[in-house]
């Protein structure tokens, strides 16, 4: 419990190598997962070839990590799988639909923070991209997927630096106790008190010419309309894909 509530992302990693069995046993703990439906229906596209790596960068706005950690797991929505075993045992599968792409998402999760937490308990240090679902296509051309869709990326390596925790919301911003309970504006006011005082975040404020970080998320890190275009992107793919 205290390597959780000690946990940072790394994007700096040693020169050094993850070995296939020490991969393959995380992968093979984070494969006894929670799944919904016991299907597991996912996979994972295991990255350590360097032109492969730099094949994938771009996607991913060329964030360093991606060229620089040993190895770079991309975890992916995979109902091929299962479909084709269906069809082979004379059963008509019907799991091309949104329904199925938020299962595979679920299990493609669940399998990829187990991954997380069993190599941070090795020592090793993990990295979520969040880039993945802006770029999808360029993910899928670079592994060559068919009618897959990836989820979520993850760099992982041997440590090279220890950077500070960032921020987290209290449990009480979180935890609704039987019901939920919506946020008046004096809950609001505090619960994200503590974001707004950090000398990082003010900062961000300056530097961006902005009256609050509300403003510098909505305004310069996730706006309105880089979202949209992002969304109506994410709708072609998938699609494209198969669901």
């Amino acid at each position: 419990m205290e390597i959780l509530k000690q946990r940072r992302t790394i994007r700096k990693y040693q020169q050094k190598d993850i070995s296939s069995d020490l991969l393959n046993d995380l992968l093979d703990s984070a494969f006894r997962a929670s799944t919904v439906g016991n299907m597991q229906v996912y996979s994972v596209i295991v990255t350590r070839d360097a032109e492969r790596k730099a094949k994938l960068a771009p996607a991913h706005f060329n964030q360093p990590m991606v060229k620089t950690a040993p190895v770079v797991l991309t975890f992916c929505i995979d109902l091929r799988r299962f479909t084709k075993w269906c069809e082979q045992r004379k059963a008509t599968p019907g799991y091309n639909n949104l329904e199925w792409f938020v299962t595979g998402s679920v299990d493609a999760l669940l399998a990829a923070q187990t991954f997380c937490v069993a190599a941070e308990e090795k020592g090793l240090g993990i990295c979520y991209l969040g880039t993945t679902t802006y770029n999808p296509q360029m993910i899928i051309e670079a592994l060559e997927l068919p009618e897959l869709f990836p989820i979520t990326t993850v760099t992982v390596g041997w440590p090279a630096e220890e950077p500070a925790q960032v921020d987290r919301l209290s449990l009480e911003a979180i935890v609704h106790e039987e019901t939920y309970h919506d946020y008046t504006p004096g809950d609001i006011d505090r619960l994200y008190a503590y974001k707004e005082s950090l000398p990082e975040n003010k900062q961000f404020i300056l530097e961006n010419n902005k009256e609050t970080l509300a403003q510098v998320f909505t305004d310069v890190r996730y706006k309105k309309e880089d979202n949209e275009v992002m969304s109506e992107n994410l709708w072609k793919v998938i699609k494209k894909q198969g669901f």
